[in-house]
């Protein structure tokens, strides 16, 4: 029980579980300038350059929903990989892909040089967009469900390390968006991320895949939690998200009954910009 405990401590803190977030004294109050054509939006810097942190996109852009999934994978956990468990989902990627599902992966960097053919993989798919998830899994803000804490001298290193990651796996499709793991930040990493440039992108719909054992139930979870412009969490971590790709085929096609379009986050910032 106490491996369990552990390893349920470590997803719960990848946003499985509803996150008690602090306020977000980063969001910009304004959007930024249009972007030139093909280049990903960005929201506006908050106060005194603050990382600006996105939530949602606006109920006025109509049935839209933005699915993402944390590849989650810690700095130290090559070993257990190498022992046979598996971090990665690859028959989740495919279910997207055959339900033409558009879609962001929040991805760790030890996760693209543990699976760099998925990564490159998902970060070539015009279906898919990849963003920062960190390269460590450390925490941004201390407590953050017993992660280890990163010190705010490291954690722009720490982003620039996983984008150079997914680089040297050639995933082409990298946004400039960033997941503090469990969802945990504070003025202090807003602050340290200023210098990486990237706007941090949090959540209003929790999916509650992590070590859940009936798809349904989740499937249920998220059905219940979309609404116009929501941005759910899920994960993309076999050994420790079993059920979600099942979870996926439930809720794909009702949101789709219920007349909802999948975004890209992308897309849903782009529309609150433009709000």
């Amino acid at each position: 029980m106490s491996l369990l405990a552990a390893l349920c401590t470590v997803l719960v803190g990848c946003g499985s579980a509803p996150v008690t977030r602090p306020a977000t004294p980063g969001r910009p109050s304004a959007v930024a300038s249009p972007s030139p054509a093909g280049v990903p939006p960005t929201m506006a810097p908050g106060p005194g350059g603050l990382t600006p942190v996105f939530e949602r996109g606006p109920v006025t852009a109509g049935r839209t929903v933005a699915l993402t999934f944390d590849a989650d994978m810690t700095a130290d956990q090559g070993p257990r990989a190498a022992r046979g468990e598996r971090f990665d989902n690859p028959a989740l990627i495919d279910t997207l892909r055959r339900l033409e599902v558009d879609a962001t992966v929040f991805m760790t960097g030890r996760w693209a040089e543990e699976y760099p053919d998925q990564a490159r993989a998902i970060g070539n798919d015009p279906r898919f967009e990849l963003a920062n998830h960190s390269y460590s899994h450390h925490a941004f803000k201390a407590p953050c469900y017993g992660l280890p804490a990163l010190p705010a001298a490291d954690m722009a290193a720490d982003v620039r390390r996983a984008f150079t990651a997914f680089r040297a796996a050639g995933a082409r499709n990298v946004v400039p968006y960033f997941r503090f793991p469990g969802g945990c930040y504070d003025d202090g990493a807003l602050r340290a991320l200023a210098e990486a440039r990237v706007t941090a992108v949090q959540w209003d719909v929790v999916g509650g895949d992590a070590f859940a054992t009936d798809a349904d139930a989740v499937a249920e979870q998220v059905l219940a939690g979309v609404r116009p412009g929501s941005l759910v969490v899920m994960h993309c971590t076999r050994s420790a998200a079993p059920v979600t790709e099942q979870a996926v085929r439930r809720i794909v096609p009702e949101l789709r009954r219920r007349g909802y379009r999948f975004v890209k986050v992308s897309e849903l910032m782009a529309a609150a910009r433009g709000a």
